[in-house]
């Protein structure tokens, strides 16, 4: 009755509170890029708002008192717009300021954006961000970020994982256009399945995330926009090649087939055929690959109603293992691996706006995936067909202009079927399907942007784990523009299914042996963070420090320390908990140059059969120093990136007969671009990895891969060194 009480008290909320209403909007350039802090205000009023990070914004008013607005932004024409309706969202688009041809007020688009506005702790990577670096595919976007480290699982296979927060990927929510995906098997090779032409932005939520997207963010989530028919251009292109054989082809159209309808069409196809052997181990430094993937998506708006739907094909070939030139006898056969992938998805989003005043609004999403994936560790072999399911229905209402909630249900079903000659104990009594459905209440409390309280809380109830409880709570104080405080704290679950998610240990010899009761993983997880704002000139120094702790109460352990011959899953008992610590200035000291620095300590532990010890292959800390210059009129651009990676500790050695050393160094990798712009094209030339730098040995006992004592997972650095690259951009502007 109480929650009955309270529901029906935020019901007439804006009746009571206030009388004004609302316009809602969201402003652009000639591009169809958001323009971030843009002012709006009521003509002959001083006082406004400010766009978000998205370029949207939220006015009240009193309708026949107020009817011309004013939008203002630093290098665009100030824009007067008459208001003949509080009931219609708006979409401005503002003209830059040329004056003719001779004084050029420019404008340069941040290309990772710290939101000063949003409550959580969040970090957009945009379109521009994208272009800095060789950005082939998700997994190598973040060569220039200081949150995210992407490294290999193993040697052999390209297999890559991220790390948030100093745990592994698996710790991380993977979304795409905000809804679950790459899960089990996809979950390790993932990162190359999304081209980074394709996408619009990378979102990374640092910490206890939404409850709207599901309880199984540990240390945070990292959501994937692609491209919107409605804003991409009619037409992009991008081709690139390296000096290692790598060859890309990316195409992408979008078409406006009447006033409701769009639809975009996406294309990749990508190869890398040429054999490597740089450190003469006899096996391939890399795998060698061959991709398509192609993409077809459709937005229809009608009124008040929007939906969107899609679906994807990928085929992902790749083969790795010994050089048939090392075999001393031709008779022989080489160590081979295969890993053949076929996927496909779908997905539909579906909302209807009820109240455009109160952001009134209910939505359906609906999605599923089919994952194919046969693999061959030269006489092992292991396929799995996974299939996913995943619906969300959400209803979400502002009352006034300090209250907001949001409810759902949720349903997600996963099966994963196999096929394997494999010697690995317990492995057909793991569980192989899992259906859980739950839902979520989240109420927002803000006053002004200055006072921001987020709490939500979510139960659900699975097939293995039964019914468990999710809370999460957000804080945010912004006392002034220049300074704000951040603070969260929440839970998160995870269910594991050790062979999907960890086929890459059949990269070895070890033994693979697995507790047949493994529990569902459960931890906290606890933040805070500050940021400052500090004007000096004309320009603004961004400085920010954050802490975060993941505590596990149940955790599924991954021991490759207790037997150098072996890898171990079992249930913790003891204690498994890990702390980051990053510090992070940015300034522009004069116009078109971009200076970013950042540092960051890790430390995470975990009881390894009775020992805590800190988590193996895993950098202590990171720096990073990355500059990025434009000439006037953007005719050039000019990045380079420096990462200073931490030694740290590698798997317990054998102990009479030691293969590897207990820890591994530090080391220094340099990147750098230049790029050439024109009208419509641009032509972009650069180098990976410039310091030459690769770990010596990553496959360990190389020359033998039928003994016990082959592991091709022992990574903690480059398998491949100096890299030249060259590449094609281009685009037919709306």
């Amino acid at each position: 009755m109480k929650a009955i009480k309270i529901l029906i008290l935020f019901y007439f909320l804006p009746f009571m509170l206030t009388a004004k209403e609302y316009i809602v909007g969201i402003v652009k350039d000639n591009h169809k890029e958001p323009l971030i802090g843009v002012n709006i205000h009521w003509q002959g009023e001083a006082s406004g708002v400010v766009s978000d990070e998205q370029g949207q914004f939220k006015i009240g008013g009193e309708p026949g008192k107020q009817h011309m607005l004013v939008f203002s932004y630093i290098g665009f024409k100030e824009k007067v717009v008459h208001i003949s309706s509080f009931k219609q969202a708006m979409n401005v688009i503002l003209d830059e300021d040329n004056e003719l041809g001779e004084v050029v007020v420019e404008r340069t688009v941040p290309g990772t954006i710290k939101s000063r506005i949003s409550l959580l702790n969040e970090e957009k990577v945009t379109a521009k961000e994208l272009t800095r670096a060789a950005c082939c595919n998700l997994s190598e976007s973040f060569e220039t970020n200081p949150s995210v480290d992407v490294s290999f699982s193993d040697a052999v296979t390209g297999a890559k994982q991220i790390q948030l927060l100093g745990l592994s990927g698996t710790y991380v929510q993977m979304l795409t256009e905000n809804y679950p995906n790459f899960r089990g098997p996809a979950s390790i090779y993932g990162l190359d399945y999304v081209p980074g032409p394709w996408m619009e932005s990378i979102q990374i939520s640092k910490g206890a995330a939404s409850i709207k997207n599901g309880y199984e963010s540990l240390t945070g989530q990292m959501n994937v926009e692609y491209k919107k028919p409605m804003t991409a251009d009619p037409l992009s292109l991008n081709i690139f090649a390296s000096d290692a054989g790598r060859y890309e082809g990316n195409a992408d159209a979008a078409f406006k087939l009447n006033d409701k309808l769009s639809t975009g069409v996406f294309m990749h196809y990508s190869n890398e055929t040429s054999e490597h052997d740089d450190n003469h181990d006899g096996f391939l430094d890399s795998p060698k690959k061959h991709q398509f993937n192609m993409m077809n998506r459709w937005h229809y708006q009608s009124g008040k109603y929007i939906s969107q739907y899609g679906i994807k094909f990928l085929q992902d070939y790749r083969t790795s293992g010994q050089t048939h030139h090392t075999l001393k006898n031709d008779a022989l056969s080489p160590y081979e691996i295969h890993v053949n992938t076929n996927r496909g998805e779908f997905f539909t989003k579906n909302a209807y706006v009820l109240d455009n005043e109160t952001a009134e609004n209910i939505a359906l999403i609906f999605t599923g995936s089919y994952h194919d994936q046969k693999s061959d560790y030269d006489i092992q072999k292991y396929n799995v067909y996974a299939s996913n399911i995943y619906a969300s229905l959400m209803y979400e209402k502002m009352f006034a202009k300090k209250h907001h909630l949001s409810v759902g249900l949720s349903m997600n079903w996963d099966k994963y079927a196999s096929a394997y000659n494999l010697k690995i104990e317990h492995l057909s009594d793991q569980p192989d399907h899992e259906t859980t459905t739950g839902g979520y209440v989240q109420y927002t409390y803000n006053k002004d942007d200055k006072f921001v309280v987020l709490a939500g809380v979510r139960g659900d109830y699975s097939t293995l784990h039964k019914f468990f409880v999710t809370p999460r709570l957000h804080m945010k104080f912004m006392p002034n523009k220049w300074f704000n405080l951040r603070a969260s704290a929440g839970m998160g679950y995870r269910s594991v299914f050790v062979m999907p998610e960890n086929s890459y240990f059949l990269a070895s010899s070890r033994k693979i042996e697995i507790a047949s009761d493994l529990n569902q993983e459960k931890a906290w997880n606890y933040g805070a963070s500050a940021n400052f704002y500090i004007p000096i000139g004309n320009r603004e120094l961004e400085l920010s420090a954050e802490w975060y702790q993941t505590r596990f109460v149940n955790q599924v352990v991954v021991d490759v320390d207790s037997d150098p011959h072996a890898v171990r899953f079992y249930n913790l008992s003891g204690r498994s908990y890990a702390n980051s610590i990053q510090l992070q200035a940015s300034y522009m000291p004069f116009r078109g140059f971009t200076i970013l620095g950042a540092y960051r300590w890790m430390e995470a532990k975990t009881n390894y059969n009775g020992m805590m010890r800190i988590k193996p292959l895993t950098g202590r800390y990171k720096g990073l120093v990355t500059a990025s210059y434009e000439t006037p009129l953007r005719k050039w651009q000019f990045d380079i990136t420096a990462q200073f990676n931490g030694s740290g500790r590698n798997p317990v050695p054998d102990a009479t007969n030691p293969l590897w050393d207990n820890k591994f160094r530090y080391y220094t990798i340099l990147n750098a671009q230049i790029t050439k712009n024109f009208k419509t094209w641009s032509i972009y030339a650069g180098s990976e990895n410039l310091t030459d730098f690769t770990q010596k040995s990553p496959i360990i006992s190389a020359s033998n891969p039928y003994s016990k004592d082959f592991d091709a997972t022992m990574v903690w650095g480059p398998t491949m060194g100096r890299k030249f690259y060259v590449g094609l951009r281009y685009a037919i502007g709306k």
